[in-house]
């Protein structure tokens, strides 16, 4: 169910005082990713801002998202929070709204210790909606073990990691090495490794992932579709090129804290961006000169 490419949406904002969420832009962000082809819509992630959506935004872009959707492929909102109570409270509104899974990043700034990420997770995976893991120690600080991974995979209700944990420098296991692990482990679980990353998505496929919760898919959803499904055909060489033709804008992405770059690109394109809120701020003149020369080689 949960496979193929799946962005991670923006929450485009208007540029008013308060930048309250634009509806009709979200709904026309979902319209266009879904005409492209995409497997399935993520809001409410690191890349749609949750951190700065209050919980009657958070519900509503989930509920937008259902809405706009409207059952032609999965929606899985990220429901995640440092707060076990508060992360339970997003994910039964996420179900409540008619969301088909939930993304749970791991607590960050906490540093929960193995027993307390198992229980954090277990609660979450008892309200009966299927849960992905989400593990970018990056901005959490601290990297999911495998031993931790492979047991929470026995949960009927977890059913999936996305992982991002490439180039975290604090855990000399994370890594292309340690999704390699996760995979190996838990081949006999129904369980699905998704990158989060979109410059490995192309390896992570070839060690039997799923598929990835992409940034880049916002401003070139139908290459991406393409990279994933040549792979899934067997077309390995058409779709290496993919990646290789789509590696400038995977880098692209990130010249600056996801989702700023991102947000650029979007509104550069024509679609309903705006700004990222505070503590987040626009992108400089210097980078955005650097984005849009990426983004006239995909014109």
């Amino acid at each position: 169910m949960f496979e193929g490419v799946l962005p991670a949406i923006i929450t485009p904002f208007r540029r008013n005082e308060h930048l309250d969420v634009d509806v009709e832009g979200l709904r026309s962000n979902i319209e266009f990713l879904l005409l492209k082809g995409v497997h399935g819509i993520v809001p409410c992630g690191s890349t749609g801002e949750s951190a700065t959506l209050t919980p009657k935004e958070h519900e509503k872009v989930i509920e937008i998202t259902v809405d706009a959707v409207n059952d032609k492929v999965p929606v899985i909102a990220g429901t995640g929070s440092n707060n076990t109570d508060e992360a339970v409270l997003f994910t039964k509104a996420a179900k409540n709204l008619g969301a088909d899974g939930v993304l749970v990043i791991s607590p960050y700034y906490n540093k929960p210790n193995r027993s307390g990420l198992i229980k954090h997770y277990t609660k979450i995976a008892d309200l009966d909606i299927p849960v992905i893991l989400y593990n970018v120690p990056s901005r959490t600080g601290q990297n999911i073990p495998v031993d931790v991974v492979i047991e929470l995979a026995k949960h009927p209700g977890i059913v999936g990691i996305k992982e991002a944990s490439q180039g975290f420098c604090g855990d000399s296991n994370a890594g292309i090495t340690q999704i390699s692990k996760i995979i190996e482990m838990t081949r006999d679980e129904d369980f699905k490794v998704i990158s989060g990353d979109d410059g490995i998505t192309f390896p992570i496929l070839a060690l039997g992932g799923a598929g990835v919760i992409s940034v880049a898919a916002n401003v070139e959803p139908a290459p991406m579709v393409a990279m994933y499904e040549h792979y899934m055909n067997n077309q390995i060489s058409k779709a290496r090129d993919l990646h290789y033709q789509l590696s400038p804008l995977f880098r692209a992405m990130f010249i600056d804290t996801n989702p700023i770059p991102v947000k650029k690109a979007v509104e550069l394109r024509g679609h309903a961006g705006g700004p990222p809120r505070l503590p987040l701020d626009e992108l400089d003149k210097e980078k955005t000169a650097q984005l849009q020369k990426v983004l006239q080689t995909y014109d």
